[in-house]
């Protein structure tokens, strides 16, 4: 399946992560997923483009030095307005820490957070038009926000990016699916208490493995940390994982649709 076409706004359209040790991360997600690597844009610094059959799939950049910023996987939503989506999010409550910012002929891009502190990208569209393959091992699957509560963060990403919610009709699990048209792209969940102190709300990427057992064991011998093993739900078998560094995300053997 390939998504390298144009993103409805509001669509998740690529993920990036900015870590300390840039080639050693590249070992670890190269030995995990199979991904090879191109330089690149040289305005992000010093940045990776991670591939899979010469096709991207994620970004991968070296933090700052003299920067304390998280490591942890960031996911990019589509704008065709990267000015304007930044303008909408600071009149909603959310902040701008970066941009919009010109990645040479790539396109424009902001970092941001919402009114919980969640940071996420926004991604305008030039010659970069984001991952360029999904369904795949190796491929971004779904981003899902954790928070404490889905009804206010809801209202926010509604009206910055236009979603329609879908609440899950559930008194036991808060879970709001976020549609862009009638497209399912992302999904908010809150967690209450369960939310980790030491993170506060965060987006949760998900990554497609062939085989979620397989794939936590990698993670440990490349130097990773699983932190909740492989289940079973209506979504797949998953895994909460961490990278050398700390990055936390999700690996999942998705479950026919």
């Amino acid at each position: 399946m390939t998504e390298a076409a144009r993103h409805k706004p509001g669509t998740p359209c690529w993920v990036s992560l900015m870590v300390h040790d840039l080639d050693a991360t590249q070992e670890f997600y190269g030995g995990l997923f199979g991904w090879s690597f191109r330089p690149g844009p040289q305005q992000l610094g010093p940045y990776v483009r991670a591939l899979l059959d010469d096709e991207e799939v994620a970004g991968i950049g070296r933090l700052p030095v003299d920067r304390g910023l998280p490591v942890a996987w960031t996911p990019y939503l589509a704008s065709a307005d990267a000015g304007a989506t930044a303008e909408a999010i600071r009149c909603s409550g959310g902040t701008v820490a970066v941009g919009p910012l010109d990645a040479a002929d790539a396109g424009r891009m902001v970092i941001c957070s919402d009114p919980t502190g969640a940071v996420f990208g926004v991604w305008e569209q030039a010659a970069h038009l984001g991952t360029a393959v999904g369904g795949r091992p190796g491929t971004p699957a779904w981003n899902e926000l954790l928070t404490q509560e889905t009804d206010a963060v809801g209202k926010f990403y509604k009206t910055v990016f236009g979603y329609e919610l879908e609440p899950l009709a559930s008194a036991d699990l808060d879970l709001v699916t976020l549609k862009a048209g009638d497209r399912p792209v992302a999904s908010l969940h809150g967690v209450g208490t369960a939310l980790p102190r030491d993170r506060g709300a965060h987006w949760m990427t998900w990554f497609e493995v062939a085989d979620t057992d397989d794939a936590a064991h990698r993670v440990t011998e490349l130097g990773g940390q699983v932190l909740k093993p492989p289940r079973d739900d209506a979504d797949g078998r998953h895994a909460t994982v961490a990278d050398p560094e700390g990055a936390v995300f999700t690996i999942v053997r998705s479950a026919p649709r």
